[in-house]
């Protein structure tokens, strides 16, 4: 029997294995397509209640979505605008900051020379030496750069257009899933349909709203320390929060260099670095949960493994994807009997799981004490 029992679990073990390559070989494979299909089915998501408004109105379905897709790219346009318009802006200038820049280098290189006993013809020679090598492969990631200019180029027509029906053939798809599925209660399959909705429409409206909270935060604190362009780099640093754990990090650099170039002292950019790592801090801490809720409480390594191979498997906009897709699986799996073990290993540990034996023994003598009283 326990030979039996074994090779059953191997069994399963291997087909589950094997099932897992199959979609990790065909998502990469068609990942030209997958990835903008994600992309539409999330933005369909948050256009979805602005659509139904509009039908209530006496719009009809086709103009609805169309009507919906305009706004929405409308928004997109108008950030874009922002953002490339002010980057222009801050390039005007570029040649005062490059000459504060290439002060700020001359003296980055005295105090090397000090520092390592080297002159400066010689440690501008080793600089030189390192970043040879360290470019040496710089054609073949333009290369790559240059490729992902079509894709790019592609999605944008295509993420639109499946966006469109998306919206527009809704209730298609929801029979087809009921097809698809005819041997489950309807009832549980609306009930998984509605569970990724709100699940999905949690995590949107709860990222867009940090977003705004970040970016008020940043702005503040560029504005005290005296930083030009304070709103546009606390926008910017806010738009990257859209990638975890780095995107602030990342966010703070931009204008941390930008001080480093236009203040007399390091120490702007020192503040700025603080400030944002503060404000990262704040938001993973407090804003962040408190503003997105248990609907999409995922276990934190689990997170984070999903951003690092979602950026393995589509690049940077597996990034993107990587929080939500991780959520809407967790929902599948939650409504699945053979896949319970699954949702639960990707949802938050229990509070009880977290604690000490001597913990759980106070905590169990204080309920003792609480049911006794």
């Amino acid at each position: 029997m326990k030979n039996t029992l074994r090779e059953h679990l191997s069994s399963g073990i291997v087909s589950n294995l094997l099932m897992l390559i199959l979609i990790v070989v065909i998502c990469y494979t068609l990942q030209s397509v997958i990835v903008p299909m994600l992309f539409a089915v999330i933005i369909s998501v948050v256009l979805y209640p602005v659509c139904r408004r509009l039908e209530s109105i006496g719009l009809a379905r086709s103009a609805a979505s169309l009507l919906s897709l305009i706004l929405a790219v409308l928004v997109v346009s108008g950030i874009s605008y922002l953002v490339v318009s002010q980057t222009i802006n801050i390039g005007n200038n570029a040649a005062d900051i490059a000459s504060k820049i290439k002060g700020v280098g001359d003296r980055l290189m005295a105090w090397g020379s000090d520092k390592f006993h080297m002159s400066s013809y010689e440690l501008s020679s080793e600089l030189k030496e390192r970043l040879s090598d360290s470019m040496s492969d710089l054609g073949s990631y333009a290369t790559q750069a240059l490729g992902s200019i079509g894709n790019s180029l592609s999605s944008a027509i295509l993420v639109p257009i499946m966006i469109f029906f998306f919206l527009y053939y809704r209730n298609f798809f929801r029979e087809f899933f009921f097809k698809a599925f005819s041997n489950v209660p309807k009832e549980t399959i609306e009930q998984g349909l509605e569970s990724i909705y709100e699940v999905l429409k949690s995590y949107l409206v709860g990222l867009v709203t940090v977003m705004g909270i970040v970016a008020v935060l940043n702005t503040i604190g560029l504005y005290v320390l005296g930083i030009e362009y304070a709103w546009f780099f606390g926008i910017l640093a806010a738009l990257l929060t859209i990638f975890p754990y780095v995107g602030i990090f990342i966010g703070s650099l931009i204008p941390a260099l930008f001080a480093l170039a236009t203040k007399d002292s390091f120490w702007y950019a020192a503040g700025v670095i603080i400030w944002f790592q503060l404000v990262q801090t704040l938001e993973g801490n407090f804003i962040t949960p408190n503003i997105v809720g248990s609907k999409v409480s995922m276990n934190p390594l689990v997170s984070l493994l999903s951003f690092f191979l979602g950026g393995m498997l589509f690049g940077l906009a597996g990034m993107i994807l990587a929080l939500p897709m991780m959520a809407m699986l967790k929902v599948i799996f939650d409504l699945i009997p053979e896949t319970h073990a699954y949702g639960y290993l990707l949802s938050e540990p229990d509070k009880s799981l977290l604690l000490t034996e001597r913990q759980r023994k106070k905590a169990q003598r204080k309920e003792e004490k609480a049911s006794g009283e």
